[in-house]
């Protein structure tokens, strides 16, 4: 057997160190940013999506030297905007920040101008941000169990509103009736705001909606919470239980908020992303927005987070399936 001399040792050590950083260094000659950086949000202004984008866009932007420049592209549930990214350069001078709604649009729509795997790169998730099941006070329903009861009793008697066919407002609403065993409607609307206004006015029945638009109208007591749709309470709302402590298992629906680069986008460019993502989440002003909309912070690699999106698609999938949705 040979003998390596130490010099050879060191010669080798040097070697993996520079391979080592050679993402650095290429993000560094690039000057990567060098420019604003386009920011997609495929909601409307004003969704608790475009709201933790902004917030997350505006601490990055402080701390890469380069602003990013939110973009609300809504409409046809998130796909529009999507689509538009799908088609963006992969240099990173465009990025997504969507919602759980990435992972239903594959199973609601029959033909999509874009492969929801293959044509995105998965950055990190930001967030974990619940839903909330609102009700007018005007209906006299106090607790979830009543909402049952009376959707057994009168099957199809009750609606709900969601913002759109497939988004994760729907998907929430699909998942706590099959669970709960009742039969009602979905009112699709374009957005959050029309339909808490619905909601409020009594027209439609109740709503799983995002915690942002609705925690004024909830303390103000123009709407009533009976539960949130996720696996554990929102911090904004502790007093409210989930619909599974409410007595109705396996109705969880976990709502999330992540970012997405175009397909072939840069290793390095997405990793400084991500990086740039879990520095701006540590920031107490960050944390308190945060807060104040229900949201958890929630980060991945960009490989734990390609993994988790390809489970949710096939949850989904049996999700869509169940509820008996037909593609639009």
């Amino acid at each position: 057997m040979p003998i390596r001399s130490p010099r050879n040792r060191r010669y080798r050590l040097v070697a993996c160190i520079a391979a080592a950083s050679l993402p650095a260094m290429a993000i560094a000659q690039s000057g990567y940013p060098n420019r604003p950086i386009r920011v997609v949000v495929p909601f409307a202004a004003g969704s608790t999506t475009d709201i933790i984008a902004r917030a997350i866009a505006d601490r990055m932007g402080q701390s890469m030297g380069q602003s990013l420049l939110v973009e609300n592209r809504a409409g046809a549930s998130g796909t529009i905007g999507q689509a538009q990214v799908a088609r963006a350069a992969p240099d990173g001078y465009t990025i997504m920040i969507h919602s759980s709604s990435h992972t239903v649009s594959p199973w609601t729509f029959n033909k999509l101008p874009f492969d929801t795997v293959a044509d995105f790169a998965p950055i990190t998730p930001i967030s974990s941000t619940p839903n909330v099941l609102v009700i007018s006070p005007a209906k006299n329903i106090r607790t979830l169990q009543e909402l049952v009861a009376l959707g057994r009793a009168k099957p199809g008697a009750l609606n709900f509103a969601s913002a759109g066919q497939g988004s994760a407002t729907h998907l929430n609403a699909e998942k706590f009736r099959l669970a709960a065993k009742i039969e009602a409607v979905n009112v699709p609307f374009k957005g959050s705001a029309e339909a808490v206004t619905e909601v409020i006015t009594g027209r439609v029945d109740y709503y799983f909606s995002p915690i942002a638009p609705v925690i004024n109208q909830i303390q103000s007591g123009q709407l009533l919470a009976l539960a949130v749709g996720s696996s554990r309470r929102a911090s904004a709302l502790p007093s409210i239980p989930t619909t599974a402590e409410a007595g109705v298992p396996g109705s969880e629906f976990n709502f999330w908020i992540g970012m997405f680069a175009p397909a072939k986008t840069p290793t390095d460019i997405v990793q400084r992303l991500n990086d740039e993502v879990v520095k701006a989440l540590a920031q107490p002003d960050v944390k308190e927005r945060f807060q104040k909309l229900g949201a958890d912070a929630w980060t991945m690699r960009p490989d734990q987070f390609a993994e988790y999106l390809r489970e949710e698609i096939r949850r989904n999938e049996a999700l869509v399936k169940a509820a008996g949705l037909a593609p639009q």
